[in-house]
């Protein structure tokens, strides 16, 4: 059985369109999916800190083909992506939130709320208020939730899965995985993915950092 790793950040919009299409990757080759939760900012601060010089001067050119790409693929997908009032959204709660999530088996109903609250709502999802609503939404006991994000365990996970796929040379979000070895960054390389995991294209390992 071939194996998908997906590290991804809820506050990415092309991160939203990738893990809309994937679940339909997953069902037709029959692969084991292992979700990754991981803080993107943690990632541009190690290894991609242009992102930020390019969000402060940002092309005109490209920023007007990037708006129009971007609801190209919305289209394309059939979801909603309009353009959050508060961005970047710290995500540091609702993705320490999602490992909560996967602790309590709805990681993947909660990363769906939490990618339509923000990126089809325009919520403010790092409030506690925003967090809570998503958790009713999904049977997720929302105390429960606000109360262990706060352990430093469940911080030394979110860590541990950001540091990891830097470590695997990573750089933002989604990165996957495909059987531990061959990596694929972004929402237009899920055809690639897919081929990976049929066997249809020959894996070949990204070089780690260092």
């Amino acid at each position: 059985m071939a194996t998908l790793e997906f590290y991804f950040d809820c506050s990415s919009p092309w991160t939203y369109l990738c893990f809309a299409r994937v679940h339909e990757v997953i069902e037709r080759t029959g692969a084991e999916v292992i979700w990754k939760p991981i803080l993107v900012g943690g990632i541009f601060n190690v290894v991609n800190k242009e992102v930020y010089e390019l969000r402060a001067k940002p092309n005109p050119i490209k920023g007007k083909y990037y708006v129009k790409d971007l609801q190209d693929w919305a289209n394309f997908t059939g979801i909603k992506i309009g353009q959050p009032p508060v961005f970047p959204v710290k995500a540091v709660d609702p993705m320490r939130g999602a490992i909560v999530a996967q602790d309590e088996g709805k990681l993947v109903p909660y990363a769906w709320a939490m990618f339509e609250a923000y990126w089809g709502d325009l919520k403010d999802i790092s409030q506690p208020e925003e967090i809570v609503k998503i958790c009713e939404k999904v049977g997720i006991d929302p105390e429960m939730l606000l109360k262990r994000i706060k352990d430093q365990d469940i911080k030394d996970r979110l860590k541990q899965n950001t540091e990891e796929v830097i470590e695997r040379g990573g750089f933002g979000s989604p990165t996957m995985f495909v059987n531990g070895e061959s990596m694929f960054f972004g929402n237009d390389r899920l055809p690639l993915v897919e081929a990976a995991l049929k066997g249809e294209l020959p894996l070949k390992k990204a070089a780690a950092r260092g």
